[in-house]
């Protein structure tokens, strides 16, 4: 059989083309598509808002609520636990040999061997090693969501407020620090809820709307400009941009885990939630596991898939 040469396939690339009226785009190399595995519910949990990765000690961070589903209620009883990649809880309330009261606990972050966690109208700041922490309170804010860290810059979403906080420098666990609290972005268009860095080093937050409305995907330019990516996409929670540019997203609206990219589109990889919050994801080679806190059912899933 005569060979195909790699010009002829480009040529009959180019007629297909013309033919159907397709562009270039459309016909470009899609990877495989991302299938699911395996699927866990762990329960055991009281009303867990978010999940976060050690990479250093291979464990996860959960905040939690405790006994009563009021994000705004000041009564003492969240906490975050230590738990193993396989759900089990090392350690329940590893911060309170530290001396902190946690109120509503929401999203975590963790990078440098440091914790970062939002509290209705605070930020703390935890060394992972010692426990040590330390509290700053954030001017103005009405609820405080989600931190996100990019190059030693942390940025706070909150949600009722429709403004993104930028507090710098991210590590402000020394007291010989006094960090400079200042807006990023104020009223906007959307409730900013999720947030996550891009793979280019820019900031990407989601839209949650307590009264239902649709909301999307937006990034943001150096001087707080948001940029739409896709809306009407729902009630949206948590938010990671993996390498390959794709995003993953937890919705609310749909109950599901969401996976966008603009030459793919929009596919449900998990559904069957009830409130699907800040989650993390653990690269484990050909394989990525992505760990979903359900705030509503008071439990938490692993869900492996291929990537």
């Amino acid at each position: 059989m005569k060979k195909t040469t790699l010009k002829q396939i480009n040529i009959f690339l180019l007629i297909l083309l013309l033919q159907t009226g397709l562009s270039y785009d459309a016909m470009a190399w899609n990877p495989k598509e991302s299938s699911v595995i395996s699927d866990r519910s762990i329960t055991g949990f009281i009303h867990p808002e978010s999940v976060a990765f050690d990479p250093k000690d291979k464990v996860l961070y959960v905040s939690q609520f405790g006994s009563v589903l009021n994000p705004t209620l000041k009564d003492g009883k969240g906490k975050i636990s230590k738990v193993s990649l396989e759900g089990k809880t090392i350690e329940d309330n590893i911060f309170s040999v530290s001396g902190y009261t946690l109120n509503k606990p929401k999203g975590i972050w963790i990078e440098n061997e440091k914790l970062w966690v939002v509290d209705i109208d605070l930020v703390r700041i935890f060394d992972l090693t010692t426990l040590n922490g330390r509290t700053i309170d954030l001017p103005g804010v009405v609820f405080a969501n989600d931190p996100t860290v990019i190059d030693n810059n942390l940025f706070i979403s909150d949600s009722s407020g429709k403004k993104i906080y930028l507090i710098q420098p991210a590590d402000f666990l020394s007291h010989e620090i006094e960090p400079k609290i200042s807006l990023f972005a104020s009223d906007l268009f959307f409730e900013p809820n999720g947030l996550c860095p891009g793979q280019d080093g820019s900031l990407f937050a989601v839209g949650f709307d307590m009264n239902g409305s649709d909301q999307g995907l937006y990034s943001f330019d150096r001087e707080g400009k948001p940029d739409i990516h896709i809306k009407d996409l729902g009630m949206l929670d948590g938010l990671v941009q993996l390498k390959s540019g794709c995003f993953l997203i937890t919705d609310w609206k749909s109950k599901t885990l969401l996976k966008y990219s603009q030459v793919s589109g929009i596919k449900n990889l998990a559904g069957g939630f009830e409130g699907p919050a800040d989650f993390c994801i653990v690269d484990e080679g050909d394989k990525l596991l992505i760990v979903v806190p359900d705030l509503v059912k008071s439990e938490i899933r692993f869900i492996l898939i291929t990537k």
